[in-house]
């Protein structure tokens, strides 16, 4: 028998009781989460602020930086699947651990690189290493919180993202300024120091994380009882699992994947190579890092602001369509602007709009997909859209190999993102008749 998920109009508000349980498991859950993913994309951009130094030494030439920057995504696409499903298998608070302390090690292992080729190697060990870790805390959350309250608790997760240029810049050229200490280069120190953290957290996780309300030592009975009834709303509760290969069906998870895998294409392109466009300003290395966070002050504010007017008004696509016309739209806009000022402001909006975008997005999935076919879905979306991460990298590094310039490699990030709000507007007509009451024995809106 197929089990309906309700639409949205008909999920009642929470109740204050329920509002105070939910920030109840937000503080003991997020705060480790969010420094953890804080680590996570640390390791993953901090390679831009290392090029100011590494590229010299190891002789990499843009091309060859791009690829090796990209080419982490490439290991991440290619497990990112299996690691949630084994996640779903063996348990969240296990498999995230383990991650962790995984990829912290392979952070630490950056300090071995000696030319290209060593570096492709450890960056593609890192994109293996991490996978599974974004959307394995997004199913998780599934898990923990109910919709209502769903889109303010990922934005409290994600403004990590954010924050880890807005801090990681400043930090990561200063750690650079370690050069030849201990006969070792600075961006040696930047990976070692930054790579450490992440395993020490796995073992935190291991302790403090529960993998569903029930099992959590920290809640009263009451309290998981009244988890419980909060996400049977909405058809949330256990007995609505479907099996992963209805994911496949799902014309609505090809269309996110093509949406994840456009911004993020623009969010890598310009963020890896942000610290080289203002180099190629005549910046010194260390007040790029503090030039470089300031667009990700301010996208950290638009972020949580964004996420709740979500909440609130529960068009989660339109307000997704609309990030993404503004990340696109200020992107192309700073290119014709001559002064450092304005176009950094143009890429603070851009920015604003690209993250903002990203929060709202991982909403989208759990509201259609269950059980196993959330663990894989979320995953398969993520993979495909982090695909992006390894392209945008790569052609930003081709373009300005080719034309000795940032204006052809930003224009063209532009211009996906605009492609990337176009899929949403499909989502949108799609999404917008069927009103989410998709069973869980797969989909068959292609028809």
């Amino acid at each position: 028998m197929k089990n309906e998920i309700k639409p949205l109009n008909e999920i009642r508000p929470l109740s204050e009781e329920e509002q105070k349980l939910c920030m109840k498991a937000a503080w003991r859950l997020i705060p480790l989460l969010g420094v953890a993913y804080f680590f996570n994309y640390l390791d993953r951009t901090s390679v831009g602020y290392a090029a100011l130094q590494m590229s010299a030494q190891l002789g990499l030439g843009p091309a060859q930086f791009g690829l090796g920057a990209g080419i982490m995504f490439f290991g991440y696409c290619l497990c990112e699947v299996p690691s949630n499903l084994a996640m779903y298998r063996f348990g969240a608070r296990l498999w995230l651990s383990r991650i962790m302390i995984t990829w912290g090690c392979v952070a630490a292992m950056m300090v071995f690189v000696v030319g290209p080729w060593s570096f492709y190697s450890i960056r593609l060990l890192l994109g293996i290493a991490e996978a599974g870790f974004f959307p394995g805390v997004i199913y998780f959350l599934s898990i923990w919180f109910p919709v209502q309250f769903r889109t303010r608790v990922l934005a409290w997760f994600t403004v990590a993202t954010p924050i880890s240029f807005l801090v990681g810049g400043p930090l990561s050229t200063s750690l650079l300024q370690l050069h030849g200490f201990l006969g070792m280069d600075g961006w040696q120190w930047m990976f070692l120091i930054e790579g450490v953290p992440a395993c020490l957290l796995g073992f935190v996780a291991l302790r403090r994380l529960a993998d569903r309300p029930e099992q959590a030592n920290w809640l009263t009975e009451k309290e998981k009882v009244t988890f419980s009834r909060m996400m049977q709303i909405g058809g949330e509760g256990p007995s609505q699992s479907q099996h992963f290969r209805s994911v496949l069906k799902d014309v609505r998870v090809w269309l996110l994947s093509g949406i994840t895998f456009s911004y993020t294409l623009g969010t890598y392109g310009v963020g890896i190579w942000l610290p080289q466009m203002l180099k190629a300003e005549g910046i010194e290395t260390t007040t790029i890092g503090w030039i470089a966070a300031i667009p990700y002050f301010f996208s950290t504010l638009g972020l949580i602001f964004w996420a709740r007017a979500v909440d609130k008004s529960g068009r989660g696509v339109m307000h997704l369509i609309a990030a993404l016309l503004l990340a696109a739209l200020a992107l192309m806009l700073s290119l014709y602007l001559d002064s450092l000022v304005p176009a950094l402001i143009g890429v603070t909006f851009a920015l604003v709009g690209t993250l903002s975008a990203k929060t709202i997005f991982f909403t989208l999935p759990g509201k259609f997909l269950r059980g196993q076919a959330a663990a894989g879905g979320i995953a398969l979306i993520n993979a495909l859209g982090a695909f992006g991460g390894f392209v945008g990298p790569f052609l930003m590094g081709v373009a300005k190999e080719m034309t000795h310039s940032f204006t052809a490699g930003m224009m063209l990030m532009g211009c996906i993102i605009m492609f990337a709000a176009f899929l949403a507007v499909i989502l949108l007509i799609i999404m917008r008749p069927v009103n989410l009451e998709e069973t869980q024995g797969g989909v068959s809106l292609g028809k």
